[in-house]
């Protein structure tokens, strides 16, 4: 089991939830239908997305150890390029104009295709960030994938449970004055 200790410390007293929710959204207990390496790589595929330094570092020391290279590379991978295309659907959806859905994207992904780890893993890392970007056309397709793939209905509320609680930290760690932030750092 993972100690998040050190993690529960930085979050404020303001969000004490939190501090409960993340605890059991970062244990297999508390994010049933996922393995701890899909729970740990979802946590840091989260935390790159909720582009909060501190929480990003602070995940990074929980995971890395406990994480393959292959997986670490994959959940910054899932990171990047849904940063990417999680913009550019989300615009094709939101135009309300089906020729820009008809028009192919010409954008780069072959690490969707290659990531590297089980494509049902970089999935969920996919699926974990689409959610925190709010891109509902890229949530659907990723849960869409990993359901085919065998991964329970629980197992996708878990990844979604781990980005929420997640981009919550980051949301909690913004709201301190700058001095605070430093300080728990």
């Amino acid at each position: 089991m993972i100690d998040v200790t050190s993690l529960k410390n930085l979050i404020p007293e303001h969000a004490k939830d939190l501090k409960l929710n993340v605890a059991n959204v970062l244990s297999p207990e508390g994010a049933p239908g996922l393995t701890e390496q899909q729970i740990l790589a979802t946590a840091l595929s989260s935390a790159i997305a909720a582009r909060n330094r501190l929480l990003l570092r602070e995940i990074e020391a929980l995971v890395t150890s406990r994480l393959e290279a292959a997986q670490v590379n994959a959940a910054r991978a899932a990171a990047a390029i849904m940063g990417m295309n999680n913009v550019y659907y989300r615009f094709t959806h939101l135009v309300e104009n089906d020729d820009y859905r008809k028009l192919p994207a010409k954008l780069r992904m072959s690490v969707i295709g290659n990531p590297g780890v089980p494509k049902v893993d970089f999935e969920l890392y996919s699926l974990a960030v689409s959610a925190i970007n709010g891109c509902g056309a890229c949530v659907a397709a990723h849960e869409k994938v990993v359901r085919a793939a065998g991964v329970s209905a629980e197992g996708v509320q878990s990844v979604a449970r781990i980005a929420a609680v997640i981009h919550g930290v980051a949301v909690a760690l913004d709201s301190l004055p700058d001095r605070e932030a430093l300080a728990a750092a």
